[in-house]
């Protein structure tokens, strides 16, 4: 018998036909991802391009509308869309803010306008559901305070670049504060320049969780 027509072996004819169908349904969800982009976008230029939190001492919130960015490097990257605009943080929560909502501050360095730190994932969600019971009435019925997705807060943090960091592909203590800065503190938040999109201390400082 022939060796190609053996269980489990495909012939060219058979491996060109499934790996066309993959592509076609490949081009099919772009088409529809980009098409449902397109729409967001309509309706996202109505949005406010800031929210400002009274009941966590001002906190702002800067509106990032649909798009899509590149992850990964060049040798091993992909487009992903969002195709649903979101507000995130223009700073890091400061303590002071933590604290008027949560009634306490765990941090380590302290200081009302140093970054909240040694809080957990379950607290930093507590914290944004305490924030939605607070700002009731003040958001649209169906919104809530949350953290963002991965994606969400690689979007943002990218702010339309593909370079390493959002400014470029080198990193000095001019630019934020992190290890090599010799700090072994954190500042006061908004200490460094922002991204493009307006967002601060994106690199550095604290770690952030989603």
């Amino acid at each position: 018998a022939d060796k190609s027509s053996k269980p489990g072996r495909l012939d060219q004819n058979e491996k060109g036909r499934i790996n066309s169908v993959i592509s076609k349904a490949s081009q099919s969800s772009a088409s529809f991802d980009l098409k449902k982009l397109s729409d967001a976008s309509k309706k996202s230029s109505q949005q406010k391009k800031t929210f400002i939190a009274r009941s966590a001492k001002n906190l702002e919130m800067i509106w990032c509308p649909p798009g899509s960015y590149l992850r990964g490097d060049s040798s091993n990257s992909n487009t992903v869309i969002l195709t649903k605009g979101f507000y995130l943080g223009k700073y890091e929560v400061t303590q002071e803010q933590y604290q008027s909502v949560m009634g306490d501050n765990p941090s380590k360095f302290k200081g009302a306008k140093l970054p909240v730190e040694k809080v957990s994932w379950e607290d930093a969600m507590a914290f944004c559901k305490k924030l939605s019971e607070k700002e009731k009435g003040r958001i649209p019925v169906g919104w809530e305070f949350t953290l963002p997705t991965e994606a969400q807060w690689e979007y943002a943090c990218r702010a339309g670049t593909i370079t390493k960091y959002s400014w470029g592909d080198d990193i000095n203590p001019k630019l934020a504060n992190y290890k090599d800065s010799g700090l072994k503190k954190t500042r006061a938040v908004g200490s460094y320049r922002p991204n493009a999109w307006g967002f601060y201390d994106m690199h550095g400082n604290v770690s952030e969780l989603c």
